[in-house]
């Protein structure tokens, strides 16, 4: 059976929306799922102060954290990350950096990989965000699976990115779009099914 680890951060849950939606997706089309939020760094005081945030938080408290384990465990690897000035969340990133053992040892070669993002903007950094994702996968030697325009999906108005799935939020949260969840279901069961047309034609993932 394929593998997938859906792992986000998401501050006051747009994010966290098209994450369960990915996981869901992931899971209709035949794999063992793992949903997983990074460590949150912001200040206990920081995160009180917003009202979204702080509620985002207590909702999902029973959301496991993600390790490098769950990386290692999976076929597929999304990430899913809001845009902080045209880059990921420094959320993400400082989980990132925690995998340099597992790249070291080859682990992270061959996996299938894509990411998704919400922006407060249309124009607020969404391609950026995902393009800097890609980069790590370059370095592990994923095989990346971007949505493309490969689906009728991808054309909405509300969508039309080809590098991964992404939302506008207009700083709202629960703002995310049916077509945005859509949009990410579809990134994650194209993941799932290349994974498994490798592994049938013998080149092995994960």
């Amino acid at each position: 059976m394929i593998t997938a680890a859906v792992v986000y951060y998401s501050s006051t849950g747009n994010v966290h929306q098209l994450a369960r939606s990915a996981a869901e997706s992931a899971q209709k089309a035949g794999a063992e799922v793992r949903l997983r939020k990074v460590a949150e760094l912001a200040p206990a005081d920081a995160v009180a102060a917003n009202p979204a945030w702080a509620a985002h938080a207590a909702e999902t408290a029973d959301v496991p954290l993600a390790t490098v384990d769950d990386l290692d465990w999976a076929d597929v690897i999304l990430f899913g990350t809001p845009t902080r000035f045209g880059l990921p969340a420094a959320q993400l990133k400082q989980f990132i950096d925690t995998t340099g053992g597992l790249w070291a040892e080859g682990k992270l070669a061959r996996k299938v990989a894509g990411s998704f993002t919400s922006t407060a903007q249309a124009h607020g950094g969404q391609e950026s965000t995902l393009l800097a994702l890609n980069n790590t996968f370059y370095h592990w030697g994923a095989l990346i699976v971007p949505t493309g325009w490969a689906d009728p999906v991808q054309w909405s108005a509300h969508n039309g990115n080809p590098y991964g799935a992404s939302s506008v939020s207009g700083n709202q949260p629960g703002a995310v779009h049916d077509e945005n969840l859509a949009a990410v279901a579809y990134q994650a069961r194209r993941c799932v099914e290349i994974a498994s047309a490798l592994e049938r034609g013998g080149l092995g993932v994960g």
